[in-house]
């Protein structure tokens, strides 16, 4: 749990293979999240591990859809239905944290890395989704909250700024494309979100660039949890080989 001075509180616990935030408080939410993505608002996030190579029962002809699925989740693990779900083949046992604050302004960053599914911004997409090349599902899931009260275009320009941090550390450690070229920026399932106060709750921002205070500290607390994050991911293959 996270206490801070000016009264937010963040929950963080993990059950039946799922993180599950506890924002405090209704918070205003932009994502990309298979359930609940877009901008709304919520007091619940919660990032669920599925099968890397999940089979679906015969009596099923198609997946279910995740919305669908991450509700049905939620709702078994009595959490508001009306969330952020997002979905990763990492273990939760991965999950990454770290938290910066300046100025009386937070962030704290939540994550899961895994980049065996890492791919290089523009290269065509797998031909088949059951491509042996990339069945090893991989995803960096970022959950990113603050107690500034961000604009919309400000919540967009964090979005961004986090994407920026999480190629810059890709790159740093050299991480391949599934194709075996150099470069990845990110792996093809990636998600993220943000999560700001609500208009009077906190310090007002309408700009979350990378020559903000905000901006800086939301480009930190995100390298800092791919920098943990890709340690853990190589820690579990080297322990997961053959």
């Amino acid at each position: 749990m996270t206490m801070w001075p000016d009264g937010f509180t963040t929950r963080s616990r993990i059950a039946k293979d799922t993180l599950i935030l506890d924002l405090g408080t209704r918070m205003r939410v932009l994502s990309s999240a298979p359930r609940g993505g877009g901008l709304r608002i919520t007091r619940y996030i919660m990032n669920h591990q599925v099968p890397a190579n999940p089979v679906p029962q015969a009596t099923h002809s198609k997946w279910e859809h995740p919305a669908r699925y991450l509700k049905r989740i939620a709702v078994e693990l009595g959490v508001d239905p009306d969330c952020v779900g997002l979905m990763t083949a990492v273990p939760m046992k991965q999950v990454v944290m770290h938290r910066e604050a300046q100025d009386g302004t937070w962030v704290e960053c939540f994550a899961t890395v895994g980049v065996t599914n890492a791919v290089r911004a523009g290269e065509p997409p797998p031909r088949e989704v059951g491509d042996s090349t990339v069945r090893r599902a991989g995803t960096i899931n970022l959950m990113v909250v603050t107690n500034a009260c961000l604009a919309v275009p400000a919540l967009v320009c964090a979005v961004q700024v986090a994407t920026e941090s999480k190629t810059g550390v890709l790159r740093d450690h050299a991480v391949p494309s599934w194709t075996g070229h150099s470069g990845a920026t990110g792996t093809g399932t990636d998600a993220v979100v943000v999560a700001c106060a609500l208009r009077g709750s906190g310090p007002w921002s309408d700009y979350a660039g990378t020559h903000t205070t905000l901006g800086s500290l939301i480009g930190r607390v995100v390298a800092e949890c791919l920098t943990q994050g890709l340690a853990r991911a190589t820690e579990w293959a080297v322990t997961h080989r053959g």
